[in-house]
């Protein structure tokens, strides 16, 4: 069994891509009522990164860069009172890592800021966390997964990654750990459908 996770923070631990999707369809294709074609076509390029998001709707609609990039930060700005909502099943998968004598380890993309934000607002505590633009590469480096193991001298049979995008997996498998690709949708074979799916690989029964 599993024992320590690398979590992802978007996507996985916590739900931010609604909003920020909804924010990007309305900035970029000027609209206050995203169709539900512009927000598929927008969560298309976002799963990429946010930042090609933002490149590809200047690219192909004209998209105001420093609208859709003020935007941004005052969403971000305002989950420090009003956050995006844990994923489901989140809660329980923190506290069974920890029953297990684990870690609860994020390794992310976003800004230290706006990662410790997010974190206080719900009120959770992680071991340690590494945050992209401190100085690590980007996934599906390595690099950030492996600060943590070395860190905190892991054995790497112990530990998962947990992601919502296949640059996650990619990472972890860079790593030498098991990665595990979250797919709240249920389209994809071989992948975790839910959080709750997790407690089985950890040990504690769903």
């Amino acid at each position: 069994m599993y024992s320590s996770i690398l979590w992802d923070m978007g996507g996985t631990l916590i739900d931010t891509y609604p909003a920020v999707d909804n924010l990007l369809a309305r900035i970029g294709y000027r609209t206050s009522a995203p169709t539900a074609a512009q927000l598929s076509e927008v969560a298309a390029l976002r799963s990429v990164s946010i930042e090609h998001a933002m490149n590809k709707l200047h690219q192909l609609y004209g998209a105001d860069l420093d609208a859709l990039h003020a935007g941004y930060a005052e969403l971000k700005e305002t989950w420090r009172t009003r956050p995006a909502p844990l994923m489901s099943g989140a809660r329980r998968v923190l506290g069974a890592v920890h029953d297990a004598g684990g870690l609860n380890l994020v390794a992310t993309h976003r800004d230290r800021r706006s990662a410790e934000n997010l974190l206080a607002a719900h009120g959770i505590e992680v071991d340690d966390m590494v945050c992209a633009p401190d100085g690590y590469e980007r996934k599906p480096s390595p690099q950030m997964y492996q600060v943590l193991i070395e860190r905190h001298h892991l054995d790497p049979a112990t530990v998962i990654a947990l992601g919502d995008r296949p640059i996650d997996v990619e990472a972890a498998t860079a790593a030498g750990i098991r990665g595990y690709l979250l797919d709240h949708r249920g389209e994809e074979a071989g992948t975790l459908a839910s959080l709750s799916d997790v407690l089985e690989l950890i040990g504690e029964q769903v």
